[in-house]
């Protein structure tokens, strides 16, 4: 109590003799009480739900699916818990926390309103465009590669109630396609070396596809096995943790290929919409027969992705040289036995 006390006697010192309010982070964030959930739940009535993933391991492709459903509206990455500054950004400043927990400020009802209004933000922004939609349930996709575990976490603090769909992808396959976004979408924070691999694979394809050179630099390709590894760990452990089989569930992209009817319907069933619609299945497979990402990559570098098929499962296996191999199956091994990928190290 003291501390806090002298905490907020420094702040207000120096907005008095500086006029300036302090940068000093404030404390941390509570959570949103069952109580402060149901409230909402009378003021924004519409079921929520946030897609995680891995970076390029499908989660535009799912949120294209999901929201077929005309009970389902999702939009792209608002990134509330998955990318600094996050939703937090908001309230988060040592005068922002005094603010909304000022014994004077009756509004708070006697604790910090900071939750109160970090939920409220996303709650308007999610349902206005819901609701033009004629949904009744709303998402938001957002990659959470930055952040892994914590971004479950964050979430959890605002939305105990809401739902978490987490996608996974092979994670060898994953870092060849996020080799070659950063190819074609972000060359100029390539490092030279990076850019001389660029430059070799669009001068001759063929020798990286028979595995004879990298498109990774020994750092990459580490780098891309620990990130997948961690991700994929942090969050699925997370999800269980704090949201349990009701509103937790992962689906693997591979699958989500093999058998699109059958997951969806599986996801769709998770978020409590009606299924029974006999239009679905066409809309679904009318959806898997387009692929704009790959028509835009295509537009902004055809030369450099003609050799290569665009979401195709196994791809690593024509364009991971054995050090590759090496490092990923030293790195990720575990991780693909666990998820299905291999059966045992032998690949």
């Amino acid at each position: 109590m003291i501390k806090k006390f002298t905490k907020r006697l420094k702040l207000a010192a120096r907005v008095l003799l500086t006029g300036q309010v302090s940068s000093e982070s404030r404390g941390d964030i509570p959570g949103i009480t069952p109580e402060e959930a149901a409230e909402f739940r009378a003021f924004f009535p519409l079921d929520k739900f946030f897609i995680f993933g891995h970076a390029r391991s499908g989660t535009t492709l799912l949120t294209r699916l999901i929201r077929l459903h005309p009970e389902v509206h999702c939009n792209y990455q608002g990134h509330f818990f998955t990318r600094q500054p996050t939703l937090e950004g908001l309230v988060d400043s040592a005068a922002i926390e005094a603010w909304l927990t000022r014994r004077s400020n009756r509004w708070n009802r006697g604790r910090d309103l900071s939750p109160v209004m970090l939920r409220a933000a996303v709650e308007f922004v999610m349902e206005r465009e819901a609701r033009l939609a004629g949904a009744s349930v709303v998402g938001d996709k957002s990659p959470n590669a930055l952040l892994n575990g914590e971004a479950v976490r964050r979430m959890h603090r605002i939305y105990p109630d809401g739902k978490l769909i987490f996608i996974v992808r092979d994670g060898r396959d994953a870092a060849i396609s996020h080799r070659f976004q950063q190819f074609i979408d972000a060359p100029h924070h390539l490092s030279r070396q990076d850019r001389l691999i660029r430059k070799k694979f669009e001068s001759a394809p063929e020798s990286s596809l028979r595995g004879e050179y990298s498109i990774f630099t020994r750092e990459g390709i580490r780098e891309a096995a620990e990130g997948w590894v961690r991700n994929v760990a942090e969050t699925d452990q997370m999800g269980r943790q704090l949201y349990g089989d009701g509103q937790y569930i992962s689906v693997r992209y591979e699958d989500l290929l093999k058998s699109p009817w059958e997951q969806m319907l599986r996801l769709w069933g998770f978020l409590g919409v009606d299924t029974s619609s006999a239009g679905l299945p066409a809309l679904l497979y009318e959806e898997l027969s387009s692929n704009p990402d790959a028509e835009w990559q295509q537009q902004k570098a055809g030369d450099l992705i003609e050799p290569l098929k665009k979401g195709k499962s196994g791809s690593w296996r024509e364009l991971f040289t054995t050090r590759d191999k090496l490092f990923f199956k030293d790195v990720a091994g575990d991780t693909l036995i666990a998820w299905g990928y291999e059966k045992d190290l032998d690949w």
